[in-house]
């Protein structure tokens, strides 16, 4: 099969795959939030390959399990009622931990300050930003009408940009030179489509998105353009490394990383804005 006969076949069935794990939303979404450590985890896993690439970094294991705590506490927390922003304590003392181990252990430093801030990076990146997709999954009223449509913004922008890039951007790619095949009309066709999705959520649930239409729209926008600088952020990651995919987990897409770079970026982006808008 064609990769791009495999991506269609990924899109088909991941997506109403992923959307169904959202909407059983017993346990403050215990069923997402589980997907979300293991998938935090093995990105950690795809990054740390990526990374040796360019430095050597602490024991695998221990920044795997740095990176599945920081969502896997996240989600203990909202379920526990404790103050799910006490995350950030526990990620601030994973970077100390990581420098009391550089520091007391190591016998040569010429590679310490790579070591430390590429693992900072993975754990960041992999770990920390995870905690995100959490949050929107904790909002107390209509979690999970907020979570399906943040992942339907991010899916759809993607898939749209794809979908124009192909039919229209034969003649206007090269804008950005992390990812050369990326065309203007694709970027434009991605974020049209979200903010479309975006005035018919007000449409349809009104409640839900209450007050002026331009908030969800704005909403939808942001969100979109986060998507796409994840996209690219990735991108960077991969030619720094001088790598095509992260993996192979994926068919049509490559690894975890491939699939989830745009969620990660968007993520707190869309979180934010629902905290202004709708006081979640």
């Amino acid at each position: 099969m064609s990769k791009t006969g495999q991506r269609l076949l990924t899109f088909f069935i991941g997506v109403p795959l992923v959307l169904a794990i959202v909407f059983f939303d017993f346990l403050h979404h215990l069923p997402a939030n589980l997907a979300i450590t293991l998938i935090s985890v093995l990105a950690a896993n795809e990054f740390y390959n990526l990374s040796l690439k360019k430095t050597g970094l602490f024991p695998r294991i221990l920044l795997l399990i740095f990176s599945g705590l920081l969502p896997l506490c996240s989600y203990i927390f909202v379920l526990f009622g404790i103050d799910v922003n006490l995350v950030l304590w526990i990620f601030a003392t994973e970077i100390i931990v990581l420098f009391a181990i550089e520091t007391i252990f190591s016998q040569n430093f010429d590679n310490s300050l790579p070591k430390i801030g590429y693992s900072i990076l993975l754990i960041f990146y992999t770990g920390y930003m995870p905690t995100f997709l959490s949050r929107i999954s904790y909002i107390k009223d209509y979690s999970r009408h907020f979570f399906m449509l943040f992942l339907l913004f991010v899916f759809l922008c993607d898939s749209a940009a794809w979908l124009f890039g192909i039919l229209f951007g034969k003649n206007n790619r090269g804008l950005f030179k992390a990812s050369p095949n990326k065309s203007i009309a694709g970027f434009i066709g991605g974020i049209a489509a979200s903010v479309a999705l975006g005035a018919l959520a007000k449409l349809f649930f009104p409640t839900v998105f209450y007050g002026g239409i331009w908030k969800i729209l704005v909403l939808a926008f942001f969100t979109a353009i986060a998507g796409i600088v994840g996209d690219l952020v990735e991108s960077v990651f991969k030619r720094s490394a001088d790598i095509k995919d992260s993996g192979n987990i994926i068919p049509g897409r490559g690894g975890i990383l491939d699939s989830i770079d745009s969620l990660l970026i968007a993520a707190p982006i869309f979180y934010m804005g629902c905290f202004i808008f709708y006081n979640v």
